[in-house]
């Protein structure tokens, strides 16, 4: 994973001269993410800039990628999983120029006339810009669930700028966004375009629809094993929560074995490491250390303190381009966690992320009135994953240069799980079945009991619950009663209802002015990470509205494993 600098639209016998130092200062904004090698590529209408981090084809992956013949230039983030299968599958000899995983984007943009379906034969995280100088035509894309960060924007001469953070744009172009997961622009056509589309969105479609345990079980085995491609040193953040502690037992399973080598030769770093952080005494460390001992990882457990967490609350948020509560406070602890795994070498991990949002694993789903509600959450959940959890696990492990990837959000792992009807993800209080049991079911034996069927702690809870509890301490010595009055006037866009609120969104306006950037970040009232629209489904989520997962009265239980 790297970064991305595109700029686009400039007139024919543009000067260039002023633009290329521009595009690169701009890029070197964002070289954290790729701290291994720059590379540009300009064009009479076109400037392409990357910053890598090299994980497959190290000493040859370079990019920008060019074909052959010098016409096209593609600068990608990301990982195409299947890009071995999408080799083999070309209709016509491809003159590959790297082992890159992702200049097979070139080879297909080649042979397909029909960029949607180009897209959706592609297993993997992206955001790429591509240009193609034979028809002064430029396509940028992102993958379905905007697991890789893109920004677009448009400067005062009216050229169009893309970006891997916002940072890169922010005070260059007044109209800055997110470009939207799922969706592709062709300037041939002028427009975004969404690309990924599936029947499963439609609760209708997903009624009755039973997948078997073995099923569910054996999809997510081959999404983690495709993800383990790598040809430098990896791990796994290891919580000892259910989904990263299912990721870390799939990946123990195959840990052995070189994947790129289709299991036929031993791995390169046959240990699998994993990794964990919180306060002193947190629950996720004593999990943690449970699931480790019994997947047989090489862990590493580690602490911080308050005072350590509340120091690098500025560099959290200049990195992470947010103001919003729960993903600051999970950020934190991740971005510390990053630095550590980044000084023993490791520059890539496999995480958990996207479980909750498929299989409604957050306590307030408790509340959930029918299966068909509960379905339309979790659609809600999925298409917002780019604004929190997508967008938090990319941008603290990436100020340091350590790529996440997230086998619950691959595609094909995603079709089995999404199609099942929502009425087997529910839980029953009658019969005692927990959230996300349908999932525990399917990987009896692959944990101890403590770890499979242990109750959901939000990250931002599960580190130490005084994390939270002293930030919202320090905010209300921070921020003064009749400062905090003035929010609405200060911050009309998503004012701040709350003290610890108010005190990110100062901080981050500092970096990121002006109406564009505070209208990246959703707005809107939630309980334990619910969407503005589940408030309704009990009537003390009004007034109770906290993301942390101890809002849900009567449903937290708080313990240690």
């Amino acid at each position: 994973m790297c970064s991305i600098l595109g700029l686009f639209d400039l007139r024919p016998g543009a000067d260039l001269r002023p633009l290329r130092p521009l595009a690169l200062s701009l890029s070197a904004k964002q070289r954290h993410r790729g701290p291994d090698w720059s590379g540009v590529s300009v064009e009479p209408r076109a400037i392409l800039v990357h910053e890598r981090l090299a994980i497959v084809d190290p000493t040859g992956g370079s990019q920008p990628l060019r074909s052959v013949d010098g016409d096209l230039a593609l600068a990608v983030n990301g990982e195409i999983y299947n890009h071995r299968e999408l080799e083999q599958q070309l209709a016509q000899p491809y003159a590959f120029q790297t082992k890159s995983d992702c200049e097979v984007i070139n080879a297909l943009y080649r042979e397909s006339a029909d960029l949607g379906e180009l897209l959706n034969r592609l297993n993997g995280i992206f955001a790429f810009a591509l240009w193609d100088a034979a028809r002064g035509r430029y396509v940028i894309a992102r993958d379905p669930f905007g697991v890789c960060p893109l920004y677009w924007g448009h400067d005062a001469d009216g050229r169009l700028w893309v970006a891997s953070e916002m940072k890169a744009l922010a005070r260059l172009c007044d109209d800055v966004a997110a470009f939207p997961p799922g969706h592709y622009y062709d300037s041939e056509v002028g427009v975004p375009v969404k690309y990924y589309q599936r029947p499963w969105r439609d609760y209708a479609a997903t009624e009755g629809v039973e997948v078997s345990k073995q099923e569910l079980r054996e999809a997510f085995e081959r999404a983690v094993h495709r993800q383990m491609m790598s040809d430098v040193p990896y791990g796994v953040l290891l919580s000892g929560g259910l989904d990263s502690s299912l990721v870390a037992a799939c990946a123990a399973r195959f840990a052995r074995r070189r994947i790129e080598e289709d299991d036929q030769a031993e791995a390169w770093w046959p240990r699998l490491h994993s990794f964990a952080i919180g306060l002193e005494g947190s629950p996720d460390l004593a999990a943690a250390e449970v699931a480790a001992a019994a997947l047989g990882t090489v862990h590493h457990g580690f602490t911080y303190t308050f005072e350590e967490g509340l120091d690098v609350l500025p560099d959290v948020i200049a990195h992470i381009e947010t103001y919003d509560v729960t993903t600051i406070r999970a950020s934190t602890p991740m971005f510390l966690l990053a630095r550590r795994i980044k000084a023993m070498g490791v520059k890539m991990v496999l995480s958990g992320e996207g479980s909750d949002e498929i299989f409604g694993g957050y306590l307030y789903f408790h509340k959930a009135p029918n299966a068909r509600e509960f379905h339309e959450e979790l659609v809600r959940k999925l298409d917002a994953l780019h604004s929190f959890d997508c967008l938090r696990a990319n941008k603290s492990m990436m100020a340091w240069g350590v790529e996440p990837r997230v086998p619950f959000l691959d595609v094909e792992f995603i079709e089995v799980a999404m199609r099942m009807d929502a009425q087997a993800k529910m839980v029953d209080k009658a019969s005692g079945r927990i959230e996300k049991a349908v999932l525990r079911e399917a990987f009896e034996g692959y944990l101890p009991d403590s770890i499979l069927w242990r109750q959901k702690e939000q990250f931002s809870d599960g580190v130490g619950y005084g994390w939270i509890d002293g930030l919202k301490a320090h905010a209300e010595a921070q921020v003064g009663d009749r400062e905090f009055a003035t929010a609405a006037s200060r911050f009309p866009i998503n004012t701040p209802q709350t003290k610890e609120a108010y005190y990110y969104r100062g901080l981050f306006e500092r970096l990121f002015p002006g109406t564009a950037c505070a209208e990246s970040v959703p707005g809107g009232k939630s309980i334990a990470c619910s969407s503005p629209a589940a408030i309704a489904w009990d009537a003390s989520f009004a007034n109770a509205a906290d993301p942390s997962g101890r809002a849900v009265a009567g449903v937290h239980q708080a313990a240690l494993v």
